[in-house]
């Protein structure tokens, strides 16, 4: 069977019941939608007001290896190559992990809990940094900020100084490995803040395809013997590059809660406290350093 026409709402038609094999049509709906305004800036709008509005045969090879990579699973976000987050678009690819809504409600938490400070330089180091998204949203709402975003991919770092000049916001950027770090880091920071790996090998089976065949597994998965390394070795480094009365903010494994509060409190770190997310889970920690 092949499109009817080329007329939009055919075309609508045709994919969104392509989609319907892999996703609900709901999910089939939006998708078609998305795709449609990202490459020709048809609305829904668009399309009421101009019911044969049709696409040229170019156009229409687009929007097929579009459908035809959303079929394998790929993520709509890598096909278009953005995102929304906090309010700002972030160029993505295969090299950096999807923004989720839990890490906006992160960022959310750490702005709303900062304070006006009319003097003093915030500074603040994003470990992990990926997308940029975490240091680059929190350089642009946290007034008289300086922010430092590390990560131990190059590619990755590429597209986190893409999207900060892009969305108009200093960062430094450093190169590097928080399990082995090489540059001699002399600052004491503020605040510092991390969504590293923390999915366990034994959670993969609850994942979808279409994270786990696209989205780098670097970045997302530790093994089950040892799943809070990159939170103990953030945690050491705190413990010399944090000021007093600093705070750590951390992105965590829902399961892995209570492990992580009695990890903070091994470290040194006994004002720890957890968040729950939007869907009920405990997602987020919040240590502050206190003599």
């Amino acid at each position: 069977m092949k499109v009817p026409s080329n007329l939009v709402r055919d075309i609508r038609k045709y994919y969104c019941e392509q989609l319907c094999s892999v996703y609900d049509n709901d999910e089939a709906n939006a998708m078609i939608l998305i795709l449609l305004e990202h490459y020709f800036n048809i609305t829904r709008i668009k399309m009421a007001l101009e019911p044969d509005m049709r696409l040229s045969e170019s156009e229409m090879l687009t929007f097929h290896f579009a459908v035809k990579d959303l079929l394998k699973n790929k993520p709509i976000q890598y096909i278009i190559g953005e995102t929304e987050f906090c309010d700002l678009k972030f160029k993505v690819n295969e090299n950096v992990l999807i923004p989720r809504p839990e890490t906006s409600e992160l960022v959310m938490k750490i702005i709303n809990s900062q304070q006006p400070t009319a003097n003093s330089q915030q500074l603040i180091l994003d470990i992990g940094t990926g997308s940029g998204c975490i240091a680059i949203s929190l350089a642009k709402q946290i007034p008289n900020s300086k922010v430092y975003a590390l990560d131990i991919s190059e590619k990755a770092l590429e597209v986190a100084k893409g999207n900060a000049i892009n969305n108009d916001t200093d960062v430094t950027f450093i190169h590097d490995d928080i399990l082995n770090l090489k540059n001699n880091i002399e600052i004491e920071f503020d605040i510092i803040v991390s969504n590293p790996p923390y999915v366990r090998e034994l959670e993969k089976a609850e994942m979808r395809d279409n994270v786990l065949d696209w989205e780098p597994h670097n970045a997302l998965f530790v093994s089950d013997n040892d799943p809070l390394i990159f939170y103990r070795n953030i945690l050491e480094f705190a413990k010399s590059h944090l000021k007093e009365n600093g705070e750590i903010w951390f992105e965590i494994n829902e399961y892995l809660g209570k492990e992580m509060a009695d990890l903070c409190k091994e470290y040194g770190f006994s004002d720890v406290e957890i968040f729950k997310d939007f869907r009920g889970k405990e997602r987020i920690v919040k240590v502050n350093k206190t003599t």
